[in-house]
Order: C-alpha cells, then structure tokens, then sequence
C-alpha cells in the first residue's frame, strides 16, 4: 500500500462517520402513515393553492390564470356560499386569514391581495419579491413558501419578511415546499408533486417527520399529471385534519397513524 493512501485513512475514515452519522440522523425522523375518517366533496374545477378550515367552513383559493378565485365552502355538501375571482392575469396561490381580513397571494405577479373575511371585498394590496406558493400563519406572523427549501415569516401589517428559516431533513434540503398550515405549534407543508407532508420546526427549520399519504387518492381518480396533493387545513378546536389536491373530487378528513403503530 502506498504512503500516500496510509495518511489518507484517518480523513477517510472521519467523512465515513459523518457521512453514517448523517444518515443515522435522517432516519430517526418518523415516517407516519394515516387513516382515513370522513370524506368531503370537492370541485374538480378548482386548481387548490390555498385551504384552511375556520368556523365551520373551508376557504381555499385556487389557481390557473383566469380561473383563480378565493372560495368559501360549506364542506358538507361542497356548495361554494361566497366567491371572489381575481380578475386579470392572475395565477392565484395561497391564502390565509389574519384578523377580519384573508390574504391570497400570486404565483409571479408579485401581488398580495388582501380582502374583507366577511364580504370578500377588496381591502388593499401588498407587493413583495419573488415567487409566492403557500401560505399559513402563526399568532403572531404569517408564514409563505416559494418553492425552495426557505419559509419565510412576514409581519401581516406590511407583508415584509422579518426572518426566514430553512428547511433541512438531516442535511438534505427539503425544496417544492408548497401549500402550508399551522398545527399544533408545528407547520405541515406539501411538498410538489410528493404524496408526502412534511412536519417542520417553525424554530430552526427541522424537518420533525414525515406524513405518508401514498394511496390516498388513486391515480385513475385523478385529472392529469398535475392533479397532485396540495392543500392542508386544521379545525383546533376539534383536532381534525384535513388534505385535498389540484382538481381532486374529495377532501379527506384523516388521523394520523404514528411510525410503528
């Protein structure tokens, strides 16, 4: 053996443990699985960017420029009570509510637009850089996605971004991070075109688990390609979960199943 390959052992050998040690800490997050509770209707005609759950009623907003639009629906029967299209060109993406107000913000025209909760009448506008995808919000921020691995924590009185956190699962970046929502002091996040919601530190970025929803929704139950899983909404008060997709025919109510139950 040469010299050369004895002196380089020890670094071998030392990124051979940070290598194991890395993916050692990758699988210690928890991959659950679900169960599904009660299904809901849901339109086939809305491209779903945006959902939550707030007294009694799904909001969602959808996608597709000439068809985006912020939705309130009595989930029961799926019926549409109340509807705003964003008129224009205009590719509608998540939403959230803060206050009397909800906020729907758009995939490249840089355009939050903020509307009365109440009436769906336009209140005022916000502008801001880059992509916007999903939205969701703590008691004190909002919170937006843009298709990186970055959440990005904005002060909802001028939607200026006050830190951002990275979202990494061991070492790997977690990138597509899509529609949000706020659970139990954690936030969920699709990640595009995965039939995964990842579970994430709103602190640090640490992914905390994994949420595998394989099978939830067959494929030959789907419009296309891009009828991917895309929406997350939580009633707190009566711990229900809640996911949908782009253009799928059903909200599920599930129950999370934990990792070796």
């Amino acid at each position: 053996m040469k010299p050369y390959l004895l002196r380089c052992f020890p670094l071998c050998n030392f990124v051979l443990i940070v290598a194991l040690a890395a993916c050692g800490a990758a699988a210690a997050v928890p991959v659950d699985s679900y169960k599904v509770v009660a299904t809901y209707p849901h339109s086939t005609d809305s491209y779903t960017e945006g959902f939550f759950y707030r007294d009694g009623m799904f909001y969602e907003g959808t996608g597709l420029e000439g068809h985006s639009a912020v939705l309130v629906i009595e989930p029961q029967k799926g019926k549409v009570l109340q509807r705003r299209d964003l008129t224009g060109p205009y590719f509608g993406e998540g939403i959230i509510d803060w206050g009397p107000n909800l906020y729907e913000w758009t995939w490249q025209s840089h355009i939050c637009f903020v509307f009365d909760r109440f009436s769906l009448r336009p209140v005022k506008q916000f502008t801001y850089a880059g992509e916007g995808w999903g939205m969701t919000r703590t008691a004190y921020e909002i919170v937006t996605s843009d298709g990186t691995a970055t959440l990005r924590f904005r002060n909802p009185e001028t939607f200026q971004e006050v830190r951002h956190i990275d979202v990494h699962d061991g070492v790997v970046p977690v990138t597509q991070l899509n529609e949000l929502e706020f659970v139990k002091g954690e936030i969920y996040a699709n990640v595009w075109h995965s039939d995964r919601i990842v579970r994430i530190s709103p602190r640090d970025g640490k992914v905390l688990g994994w949420i595998d929803l394989a099978g939830l929704l067959p494929q030959d139950e789907r419009m296309n390609n891009e009828s991917v899983l895309n929406g997350i909404a939580y009633d707190a008060q009566h711990d229900r979960l809640f996911v949908t997709g782009k253009q799928w025919p059903k909200v599920f109510e599930i129950k999370v199943v934990p990792h070796g139950r």
